[in-house]
């Protein structure tokens, strides 16, 4: 009976955490609802993506795939309980990362002690401290800049969303992410000209 009763209780805190982890899938990023983006992605859509670009990793990056597809997963997790925040939503930066910091005590306590390394990808994320880690932040550029242009020509407004595609100019990105980045910048000018040529004759 003993057995039982621990076992009902431990799969009540699964159960709650696999719950806390399903609100991802419909919870829509922020920055795209503030430019009322129709039917953007979620927040668990973005994660999933970046954690397929790890598939692309062949072993000749120096980077641990399996370390960067964990990281993919854990990094907005927070995001379940205190939700998208960005600059925009009037919350300091500090204020910001001790709301997420107790909202993954919160999550990872639900599943200790396997949570605990959870908790340590989350830090390692926050940080920076692994090439990993600085990896997955270079990840989360790359599809927020392929996402901004997914939607221009989605919606047919190839341009608009140019502020996403500048926020990474500059930035000290990994090859990898950088050559998609650039592939993507070609693709993206290469459509605007056509649209400009069109509209000139």
């Amino acid at each position: 009976m003993a057995q039982s009763t621990v076992a009902g209780a431990r799969s009540k805190d699964l159960i709650k955490f696999l719950e806390l982890v399903g609100n991802l899938k419909h919870l829509k990023r922020t920055g795209w609802v503030l430019r009322n983006v129709q039917d953007c992605e979620t927040v668990s859509a973005h994660m999933y993506r970046m954690s397929m670009v790890t598939f692309l990793l062949d072993g000749t990056e120096g980077l641990d795939r399996i370390k960067c597809m964990e990281l993919a997963l854990v990094h907005d997790l927070a995001e379940c309980i205190v939700g998208d925040i960005t600059p925009y939503c009037g919350i300091s930066r500090e204020e910001k990362k001790q709301r997420e910091m107790k909202a993954m005590e919160d999550i990872t306590k639900l599943i200790s002690p396997r949570g605990d390394h959870m908790m340590e990808l989350f830090h390692e994320y926050e940080e920076s401290t692994s090439p990993e880690s600085r990896f997955i932040k270079d990840l989360d550029r790359l599809d927020m800049v392929l996402q901004a242009f997914e939607y221009e020509k989605r919606d047919n407004c190839v341009g608009k969303h140019k502020e996403f595609i500048d926020s990474v100019h500059g930035k000290n990105l990994h090859p990898l992410v950088g050559s998609m980045i650039d592939e993507i910048k070609a693709q993206r000018e290469a459509m605007m000209k056509k649209d400009e040529n069109t509209e000139s004759s």
